[in-house]
């Protein structure tokens, strides 16, 4: 008996060592069809892509797939990661491995984006927060891949002042909420279409996550191998993604 035991120890140690520490699954909260993808932000590579080396965007998951090769290495899981202007530009701050190609947008404006509060998703050795933009602002964190969007889910536990249970607006969104330690990254996309109260409820309440950010709705797209699930359609701009060894 003991030895069977040892063997089934060793070899749940190895199907976890394998599996990494980035997982997706479907889960179900108020009636509602969502796809959860949990990644420890201390052990993973996560990282932001927009073009490639030769200045080209990359726009699609099977894109970026295709860049990391080169390098050894595949994606893991990805999301689109920002709001983006007809040519593909990030709307807001972008930072790629250190280097930042849009500054801060800290004042109001039209659209999602300037509904403040809005955030940042910064990405820095060891964690990953997302932060509001005042806060970003003043702490200036320095982040080794940053993507500015909005508005903000769920700010230090609380909903969005702005978001309403009656709301009539329902599109698939998609965003990322963080834990306080910065260990937890949590990417979230509805399978059904949701309004932002729903949305930032079950990031929060569902999930237990005191900041959340906004990446997008009716866009929003997922890339999770587990899962079977590579979505496709007209080019992106910003994509958040796990890197890991091809091997």
């Amino acid at each position: 008996m003991t030895t069977i035991r040892a063997f089934l120890a060793a070899l749940l140690a190895v199907v976890a060592a394998q599996a990494g520490a980035v997982s997706c699954d479907d889960r179900m909260y108020r009636g509602t069809s969502y796809t959860v993808c949990e990644v420890a932000a201390a052990e993973e590579e996560l990282r932001l892509f927009y073009k490639d080396e030769s200045g080209k965007l990359l726009g699609q998951f099977f894109a970026v797939d295709d860049a990391l090769e080169a390098e050894g290495a595949k994606l893991a899981f990805a999301m689109n990661a920002g709001m983006y202007h007809e040519d593909r530009r990030p709307v807001g701050h972008y930072v790629e491995n250190g280097i930042e190609l849009q500054r801060v947008i800290p004042n109001a404006g039209p659209g999602n984006f300037g509904l403040l509060p809005n955030g940042v998703f910064c990405i820095r050795k060891g964690r990953a927060d997302v932060i509001e933009t005042r806060r970003f602002i003043e702490q200036a964190p320095e982040c080794l891949h940053a993507t500015q969007s909005g508005p903000m889910l769920v700010i230090d536990g609380a909903l969005h002042p702005r978001f309403l249970k009656d709301s009539d607006s329902r599109f698939i969104r998609n965003g990322v909420g963080t834990s306080a330690d910065g260990k937890r990254a949590v990417f979230v996309i509805s399978n059904d279409k949701v309004t932002f109260h729903e949305f930032a409820s079950f990031m929060r309440d569902g999930l237990g996550l005191p900041q959340a950010l906004y990446f997008d709705g009716n866009i929003s797209r997922l890339y999770a191998p587990d899962l079977g699930r590579a979505d496709t359609g007209f080019p992106l701009g910003p994509i958040v993604g796990v890197v890991q060894s091809a091997d």
